[in-house]
């Protein structure tokens, strides 16, 4: 099969939802990106064969944003594009369906990553009005309407808010995190460090312009925004702690300790390795395997990493100590403590893994040290693409090798990509 290699990556800022991308729709916020990526790399839209991308909460005025995306940004209208959907790994499920696209031949120049609007979240009505609506399309006579209307009550007008919880299980995120907190002794005092630990990281690359795949983005009213706006680089943990729990009274997570609600995109640029040779492109990284996995939706619904990071290490023959970057998807403070706690216990591993022993430690010191999505933001069907470019980009400042990027999702699914760094010439361009 054919060898792929990361080209670039790119980003809009990410958004606190509800801000300055109120007025827009997830394919308004794609074609950001992508327009982004095409401009950064230089490269010639006629040599993408096609756009893979992610999306969770979908506008039924566009039910495959990714076209959309493609075309409003200026690729032609021969690309084929397709949408995919997997809740919070979305992007990262697109990224892979991209990789084994390339592997298997079928395209050499793939567009990739995800967008999310959740400012532009679609709120319909109850089913049972649903209902009635459906059949008055039948109605075609002035009387019939009036009675139609005299068959509707207030009740009929209330709002159908979506809800995010867990379907199978009826439970919240949030309620499925304190489970697993609490399961494996992951406390407050924990979480709310680690928080801190995600907003002075993300800070700090901030400041020292780190950040780098983050485009800046001109919206229609002809305001300029630059960079994420959810960043806390002052957050101290004396600062959070007086928070109250988000989620139960009795809870350790808050506001401060969860990720937030944001809009933003992502577009990865992804090729074979012959055809970045052939067109001179410099590509930052080489995609060495992926794994997805899914588990037990009512006791380990979070808990999707630390299974497909044992899966991956396995898969390949490499080892926790080999990855030299290490990019995790903060859907809370406690579910990452709950990865490391579950990979560095006997007893869970021997019990689900059936190992003699736990697998490894994780060393906190690798992990999302220029932020992560509790700082940065998690546009649902966008983060998969900023963990990838950031992996990369990490990669490509260290003398590393190896970097492990991994997220959770609904359905208890875990995905994990490992690559391995392509050392770039300083004197070759891409163009």
């Amino acid at each position: 099969m054919k060898k792929v290699v990361f080209i670039d990556g790119v980003r809009t800022p990410f958004l606190r939802a509800g801000t300055d991308y109120m007025d827009l729709m997830s394919y308004q916020l794609g074609q950001y990106a992508i327009r982004g990526l095409l401009d950064r790399t230089g490269i010639d839209p006629n040599v993408v064969d096609r756009v893979i991308y992610g999306n969770v909460i979908s506008n039924v005025r566009t039910e495959n944003p990714a076209r959309e995306s493609a075309l409003n940004a200026g690729l032609p209208i021969k690309v084929p594009c397709n949408t995919v959907k997997q809740a919070c790994i979305s992007a990262n499920q697109a990224i892979s369906n991209s990789v084994d696209n390339i592997q298997l031949g079928r395209s050499d120049v793939i567009i990739s990553g995800g967008t999310e609007c959740t400012s532009d979240t679609p709120i319909g009505y109850t089913k049972p009005m649903r209902k009635k609506l459906f059949q008055a399309q039948k109605i075609s006579k002035p009387m019939e309407y009036v009675k139609f209307a005299m068959t509707l009550s207030p009740m009929d007008f209330l709002p159908d808010r979506p809800s995010v919880t867990e379907f199978t299980t009826g439970r919240t995120m949030g309620e499925d995190c304190e489970l697993m907190a609490s399961r494996f002794k992951v406390g407050r005092a924990e979480q709310d460090k680690y928080a801190a630990y995600s907003h002075q990281n993300a800070g700090k690359a901030q400041e020292e312009g780190l950040l780098s795949d983050v485009i800046p983005v001109t919206l229609p009213n002809g305001k300029t925004v630059a960079k994420d706006n959810g960043v806390r680089g002052d957050t101290t943990v004396e600062k959070i702690s007086g928070l109250k729990p988000a989620f139960n009274k009795d809870g350790t997570i808050t506001a401060a300790n969860a990720s937030y609600l944001t809009d933003g995109a992502t577009a990865v640029l992804l090729a074979s390795e012959e055809k970045a040779k052939e067109l001179g492109w410099q590509p930052k990284a080489e995609i060495v395997d992926y794994v997805f996995t899914a588990g037990d939706l009512y006791e380990e619904c979070l808990l999707g990493p630390a299974y497909s990071i044992v899966k991956i290490l396995e898969q390949t023959g490499l080892k926790l100590e080999d990855m030299d970057v290490i990019e995790i998807h903060e859907a809370f403070a406690g579910q990452v403590l709950s990865v490391v706690n579950a990979l560095k216990s006997d007893e869970w591993c021997k019990k689900q893994l059936g190992l003699k022993k736990a697998f490894g430690e994780i060393d906190l010191n690798k992990v999302n040290t220029w932020g992560g999505s509790l700082s940065l933001g998690h546009p649902f069907g966008a983060t998969g693409g900023r963990l990838l470019t950031m992996a990369a980009n990490r990669l490509q400042v260290i003398s590393g090798k190896y970097a492990l990027l991994t997220a959770c999702a609904a359905g208890t699914h875990g995905h994990v990509m490992i690559i391995k760094k392509i050392r770039r010439l300083k004197c070759l361009l891409l163009v």
